[in-house]
């Protein structure tokens, strides 16, 4: 495979020069990683040269726009008070969602903490489902009655909002995957503020005895809630904390990287050798939630030198302009494209009406017939329809 790469590259560098003479973009180009990549109990590691093709990099782009626009856009709706309760942007963590998508498939199973609003675009949602959801309206994703934290498409179990507890639901959701022998498996991601609960270690266990195949993915955002790693964690070494199940940690703002280690895991899985552990090393731009400004534990200089140097758009954009796989003009056409999208999503979402009362208990069950369902008081029914 090294030897292969390496001719891969010599090809694509003589595309390169050729294309650039010609004054048009070339449709792929190999990148050589200089990129820290830790390992436990693995004899290989992630590709280090690897091949991203125009269209894959103007796919990439847009997409991470669009979760970065949509979360703005859910900022400024939250201080408008359009938005209420709880809400845990996702900006500045693109790169995570993307990268792992590029390297999984739809069949494939996901399930994640609150931070959910990028991983439910990324999954299937669209921006007005999200937008609409957030807005507790009717033609939200989950009919308005989810909110922030609780979004699901297929294959996508949400959104949870209790700390840790989706690392054992997505165990269950691989030993499903390994019973019916269907070669899928499941992403199972939580945050560094929950990497210390008892649950995750006992899901450890459970899916290294069973080998079942589920990528423990760790997005390390160097803040739990207000508490930095360093201050809640003895070890900070993530991706060493499965002990006997091997691991990886790769810079998370960084979308190829992602990409190339989520493959490199999802191989892992599927290949029948269990579970693997990955650390994301990323950052969060907003504060914990909409309710934590998220200067006061850090500086405003910190947020603005990760922004300048590590931003994952940037680093694409960049990656796409110096190697002439795309112009600025024809970026900026989706950076409308995207704001459009974004601004229809949000009149949609202000405009759409609220469920009624009488739908308050739907869809509990899948597929039951209507059901009765106390209200308030003893003498206040309500009807839940599948």
């Amino acid at each position: 495979p090294g030897k292969m790469l390496t001719n891969i590259s010599s090809v694509l560098r003589a595309c390169a020069q050729k294309s650039v003479s010609s004054n048009m973009f070339y449709p792929t180009n190999c990148f050589s990683f200089v990129f820290k990549c830790d390992l436990h109990k693995l004899d290989e590691a992630p590709a280090t040269e690897v091949v991203m093709t125009r269209e894959e990099g103007l796919k990439y782009y847009h997409i991470m726009q669009t979760i970065r626009r949509m979360e703005l856009k859910a900022d400024q709706l939250y201080k408008q008070k359009i938005i209420r309760g709880f809400c845990h942007l996702y900006d500045g963590q693109e790169a995570c969602a993307v990268g792992i998508e590029a390297s999984i498939n739809m069949s494939d199973h996901l399930i994640t903490a609150y931070r959910a609003h990028g991983y439910t675009y990324t999954r299937g949602g669209t921006v007005k489902k999200i937008m609409a959801e957030l807005t507790g309206r009717r033609g939200g994703i989950a009919k308005g009655k989810g909110g922030s934290m609780h979004m699901y498409c297929k294959n996508f179990y949400g959104g949870n909002g209790i700390v840790g507890a989706q690392v054992p639901l997505g165990a269950g959701v691989a030993l499903a995957c390994k019973y019916q022998g269907n070669n899928e498996l499941c992403v199972c991601l939580y945050g560094d503020g929950a990497a210390n609960q008892g649950q995750i270690f006992e899901t450890y266990n459970m899916a290294s005895l069973w080998k079942l195949p589920v990528i423990f993915i760790c997005e390390n955002n160097r803040y739990g809630m207000g508490t930095s790693v360093e201050r809640a964690a003895a070890s900070t070494d993530y991706y060493k904390r499965g002990e006997f199940i091997p691991g990886l940690r790769v810079d998370g703002m960084d979308v190829l990287c992602v990409r190339e280690a989520t493959r490199f895991a999802a191989e892992h899985c599927r290949s029948g050798k269990g579970p693997i552990l990955m650390e994301l090393q990323t950052y969060r731009y907003h504060g914990h939630s909409m309710s934590d400004p998220g200067i006061s534990y850090r500086t405003r200089e910190e947020i603005q030198e990760v922004r300048s140097k590590s931003d994952p758009i940037s680093l694409l954009k960049d990656r796409l302009l110096s190697n002439n796989m795309a112009s600025v003009e024809e970026l900026k056409v989706i950076d409308v494209e995207v704001r459009k999208e974004i601004e229809d999503a949000a009149q949609f979402a202000t405009t759409d009406p609220e469920p009624p009362l009488d739908e308050l208990c739907n869809h509990m069950f899948s597929n039951n017939p209507p059901v009765e369902v106390r209200g308030t008081n003893p003498w206040a029914k309500l009807k839940s329809v599948s």
